[in-house]
């Protein structure tokens, strides 16, 4: 077994890497159950007028197959559920943005509309006047007045440095 496997281990387990889609792992154990029954049919491997590759690798793509197949015949395995990591810089900046959309209430309804048309949906003056139905000009003047209002209301809260 041993002479089996320094000749024809490694080729064995690249054929098999690759029929998996490169996952080693799974390769591993393919080339494992491959010798195991080699190991078990010794009549295959010690005959003197064949060389045993052929019926290895043979072996080997047959149990790659039966794998693959297995798989697709029952549900995506899950393994244990990975600890939740918590980005604190995520975290705040998910409430600072709470935070701020809640200011934004205490903003006019002029202003406000004009502060989500730009900054939030990402409209240019031009769009955001065709959407408000009002000119480029008072857009302009309405973001002005809007970012000072609500930076008050932000320095209220406590958001501002």
């Amino acid at each position: 077994m041993r002479t089996l496997y320094a000749e024809y281990g490694g080729p064995l387990l690249h054929y098999v890497t690759g029929l998996t889609g490169g996952d080693r792992q799974h390769a591993e154990d393919i080339v494992q159950e491959t010798l195991l029954r080699a190991w078990r049919h010794p009549e295959v491997v010690q005959s003197a007028d064949r060389s045993p590759r052929s019926w290895l690798f043979a072996v080997a793509r047959n149990l790659a197959i039966d794998a693959h197949r297995a798989r697709m015949a029952r549900p995506q395995e899950v393994g244990e559920p990975a600890e939740v990591a918590v980005d604190d810089r995520r975290l705040d900046d998910t409430l600072t943005h709470f935070e701020i959309l809640e200011a934004l209430q205490g903003l006019a309804t002029q202003h406000r509309d004009v502060i989500i048309a730009v900054y939030y949906r990402g409209l240019s003056i031009d769009e955001a006047a065709v959407q408000l139905g009002v000119p480029a000009g008072t857009i302009k003047s309405r973001c002005h007045y809007a970012l000072r209002a609500l930076r008050v209301l932000c320095a209220e809260r406590g958001l501002l440095p």
